[in-house]
């Protein structure tokens, strides 16, 4: 690879997910430092969770959940993909560093401050994307199984769930990182390494 080839990587978050949020900050960290572009891509605990027995406490936040990703995905629509990266930004900074549970209301702020047209707020509320939205839920899982969650990330034929991480992992320990799983993701018949979470997810 010469220097000005870079790699693109696929990235399927859920804008809910406090650990797709601390992975995605992870990416941007490698992009800067590695020679990848992450492009973004939709996924939906809500539609992998669809129809499952759950605790009621996890049935409230499915519900919850069901709101940004099917915005997320009109903006897809009427914007194109580019404009997921800085949607997404928008709505898990107030999400998570800032844990606001008003989610109309944070959708609303995060689609003025990506620049976006407020009135896709208003698609939270249907299933005018849901087709579209279980489309690119599956483009991501088929890639790994449907027994993992988000996020989930595709490089160069591999692709994985993760990394589970807290907190972020910055500079060179985000290249560190990115190396490794690298390493790990592309060797043949590797399926998973894995131990118990100890802490809770860190947005720092």
């Amino acid at each position: 690879m010469t220097d000005t080839e870079r790699t693109p990587v696929d990235f399927w978050f859920d804008p809910k997910c406090p650990w797709a949020w601390i992975a995605s900050r992870w990416i941007l960290e490698v992009e800067r430092l590695r020679p990848i572009d992450v492009r973004w891509h939709v996924m939906s605990l809500a539609v992998l969770n669809d129809g499952r027995d759950l605790p009621e406490q996890y049935v409230a936040f499915m519900k919850e959940a069901w709101g940004p990703v099917r915005v997320a995905i009109a903006a897809e629509k009427k914007y194109g993909a580019e404009v997921l990266g800085a949607l997404y930004t928008e709505l898990g900074t107030r999400f998570h560093d800032e844990q606001r549970k008003d989610t109309r209301q944070v959708i609303e702020e995060a689609l003025e401050a990506a620049g976006l047209d407020g009135a896709l707020a208003a698609a939270a509320d249907g299933d005018e994307y849901d087709e579209a939205l279980r489309a690119s839920h599956a483009d991501g899982m088929d890639r790994v199984g449907y027994e993992v969650g988000t996020p989930v990330i595709s490089v160069e034929g591999a692709a994985f769930f993760g990394p589970v991480v807290s907190p972020i992992p910055r500079g060179e320990a985000a290249a560190k990182l990115w190396d490794g799983v690298r390493l790990v993701a592309g060797t043949d018949g590797f399926f998973e390494l894995k131990r118990s979470r100890t802490r809770d997810p860190i947005f720092d």
